[in-house]
């Protein structure tokens, strides 16, 4: 490739500044440095979590910034000491490490990395690369980089440890889907709430994430499957993906929660919620059984606000967890899922509703933030 080595110049989007537009701008991309790899992004999603470092409410932004975390492309170049990757290979950059060394990387308890500096809050993780400086350059000045990955340009740099390798015939255009959205909803429901065969769910929150909660759920083996949201356009995509009952909290003359456990004889067995919220949060959490009623939190909102517990709530038996990237040994684990998918053991089709030119992407974050979309594909 001539490429090797040099500056490129590409198409990206910029966010210069909260509450604005994106900014398709030429950015120079530097090379690859030590134990890092330049990829030409083939195909990226929009996730919420895109949205939420430019919602003027979230106080730890840190800009001009080139998002994106759902991304798939192909290796340019890669920099020295890389010897799992080499130019033309098919990969998902994932904005959850795995170096294999760390504490965290040898336990079987969790999918942390200790590379994942910011073990607080992952969001605000991974602006720079590992030297501190960035590979991005626009109008002379340095373009932070997010979650080690930065999907909205057409080539972007990460870590060998960011990166997974997948098959050459993977379709780039749906499995981009496994940066995050996914991995992280179908993962919840198997490897964070480990939802049991004839065990009832409830699935609050029918983004793409949720729906790809329900595909978990149904794939471990739930007998019933109950899927919340305030939007009842979705519901035809929730009861294709296995949901058994649809239920929109604003048709109800009760609370979502008492309606649950009318419906299940004292509560789910698992709740999993997906919107974030304190509301959504409360009424998760209220409509698991007590004695062993599970609840994953998957879903933050954009003030990141927290939830009162009573201790008597757990002390009478329900649990509280938390799933990031649905609880995945990221490198491990995306290629298998890649061969799920391509051995039909899921469906990523039903969750792309659009398919856009990247130059479009703002008015691709208006029809996310208006609720008219699962998941946009942007390509190059």
């Amino acid at each position: 490739m001539g490429t090797k080595g040099k500056v490129i110049k590409c198409k990206a989007a910029i966010a210069w500044e909260t509450g604005k537009p994106l900014c398709i701008e030429e950015v120079e991309v530097a090379p690859p440095k030590a134990h890092e790899v330049r990829v030409q992004i083939i195909a990226t999603a929009l996730c919420h979590t895109d949205a939420h470092l430019i919602n003027p409410k979230f106080k730890e932004a840190f800009l001009p910034v080139i998002l994106g975390h759902e991304g798939a492309g192909i290796v340019e170049s890669v920099g020295p000491g890389v010897t799992n990757f080499k130019p033309g290979d098919k990969v998902i950059p994932l904005y959850m490490p795995q170096c294999r060394k760390c504490k965290f990387c040898l336990s079987p308890l969790t999918n942390f990395c200790k590379k994942l500096s910011n073990l607080k809050n992952p969001l605000v993780d991974q602006e720079l690369m590992e030297d501190k400086t960035s590979r991005f350059t626009c109008k002379g000045k340095p373009i932070y980089h997010f979650m080690g990955t930065s999907t909205f340009t057409q080539y972007t740099v990460v870590s060998d440890i960011n990166l997974a390798k997948i098959d050459d015939d993977a379709n780039l255009e749906r499995v981009c889907l496994f940066g995050c959205g996914f991995s992280t909803g179908y993962g919840a429901a198997i490897n964070n709430a480990k939802v049991t065969p004839g065990s009832t769910c409830a699935v609050f929150g029918l983004g793409g994430v949720g729906l790809s909660a329900i595909m978990g759920c149904k794939v471990a083996g739930a007998s019933r499957i109950i899927a919340i949201d305030i939007n009842s356009e979705k519901f035809t995509k929730a009861k294709a993906l296995g949901a058994t009952d649809c239920l929109n909290p604003r048709n109800l003359d009760k609370p979502i929660q008492e309606v649950i456990i009318e419906m299940t004889d004292g509560g789910v067995d698992f709740a999993l919620d997906c919107a974030g919220g304190p509301e959504t949060m409360r009424a998760a959490l209220d409509s698991t059984i007590a004695g062993w009623g599970s609840c994953t939190f998957i879903g933050i909102d954009s003030e990141m606000r927290g939830l009162m517990v009573s201790p008597v709530e757990l002390i009478m038996g329900r649990t509280i967890n938390g799933t990031c990237f649905g609880g995945w040994k990221s490198i491990d684990s995306i290629p298998k899922l890649v061969t799920d998918y391509k051995n039909k053991k899921f469906d990523l089709d039903i969750l792309v509703t659009h398919t856009l030119p990247f130059d479009k992407i703002n008015e691709a974050f208006d029809l996310m933030n208006q609720g008219k979309s699962i998941r946009i594909v942007l390509t190059f």
